[in-house]
């Protein structure tokens, strides 16, 4: 069988992981790795393949029929902007879940996303696009994750739960059943969700708390 050709765009540890999920999966052929943001590592070795270099090296890579691609970088603003920009220039993007997941049979997974090693998705719950869930996170029944989220790892998200547009939410956070966290809206460490976080914040604390507002995301 002929595997489907991927590329990935980051090239830092980030993109390690992706690489190692998608060769668990077996399910296609890592062609090599994009770096727009140091162009003197084209021809590098990294992660099995090579650097092939930045936004340069898109059309040559749709000409020889290179089609599929993944984002492997965090920022969650910057990806649904960039992964917008290939789109429209012909690639289709994919996921990469590790084969460890734990998958609802009803939920429903964004193309781009991310996920991690022992993650749980509950029943009726709505991944988005482009998120990113980390190693051992829990994302339970009837929740709503918006596009470009980051769940770090260890974060466990209670039913009925929604997570706004570029949110992150980091690692070892509990979040309460039935809360809204908002688009946005950063969620420090270790904290404790117990009321709703609005859009554009800052919190943390166990009860998480806003501590200042940030500027708005596109």
């Amino acid at each position: 069988m002929q595997l489907e050709k991927v590329v990935i765009w980051g090239a830092t540890g980030q993109a390690l992981v992706v690489e190692d999920i998608l060769r668990l999966r077996d399910e296609c052929e890592i062609v090599g790795y994009l770096d727009n943001l140091n162009p003197h590592r084209k021809g590098d070795d990294f992660g099995g393949a090579t650097v092939l270099g930045g936004e340069e090296a898109l059309d040559g890579l749709l000409q020889s029929g290179v089609t599929h691609m993944i984002l492997a970088f965090a920022n969650g603003p910057a990806k649904l902007k960039l992964a917008q920009a290939i789109k429209a220039r012909g690639f289709t993007l994919i996921n990469a879940i590790h084969p460890s997941a734990c998958i609802a049979r009803t939920a429903a997974i964004g193309a781009g996303t991310v996920i991690r090693a022992q993650v749980a998705v509950g029943p009726q719950t709505r991944i988005g696009e482009n998120c990113l869930l980390g190693y051992g996170a829990t994302i339970s029944h009837d929740c709503t994750i918006g596009d470009g989220v980051h769940i770090g790892s260890g974060a466990n998200i209670a039913g009925g739960t929604r997570i706004g547009r570029n949110a992150w939410v980091a690692m070892g956070v509990n979040v309460i059943d039935r809360r809204i966290v908002g688009k946005n809206t950063t969620v420090g460490a270790g904290s404790l969700v117990l009321e709703n976080l609005p859009d554009n914040v800052i919190a943390y604390g166990s009860p998480a708390k806003t501590v200042r507002n940030v500027e708005e995301k596109p």
